[in-house]
């Protein structure tokens, strides 16, 4: 693969497990908001990833978006800067 080409290439999707984690790190606590960009994901894959949480019935009943101050992403189709998840995810990973 050329070096354009890699650059192009999508990044692969981080797993559930891999967002909690994430998500812990930057709120320190779950139930706390943290900033969507804070993930440091592109603008594009940020609303695929969470736009995918958001449409599983078993995944998106604990993550609550919410929107603020910042970068604002469309997360199926509703506009969002933040996002808080809740203890519960647990039991899923």
């Amino acid at each position: 693969m050329t070096g354009e080409a890699a650059r192009r290439a999508p990044s692969p999707m981080p797993t559930l497990r891999e967002i909690v984690e994430r998500y812990r790190e930057l709120a320190g606590k779950f139930g706390k908001r943290v900033e969507l960009s804070a993930f440091g994901y592109a603008a594009e894959q940020t609303e695929r990833i969470f736009s995918g949480c958001d449409e599983d019935y078993h995944i998106s009943r604990f993550f609550h978006f919410s929107e603020a101050e910042g970068t604002s992403y469309s997360i199926e189709g509703m506009p969002a800067t933040h996002v808080a998840i809740d203890e519960g995810i647990t039991i899923i990973l």
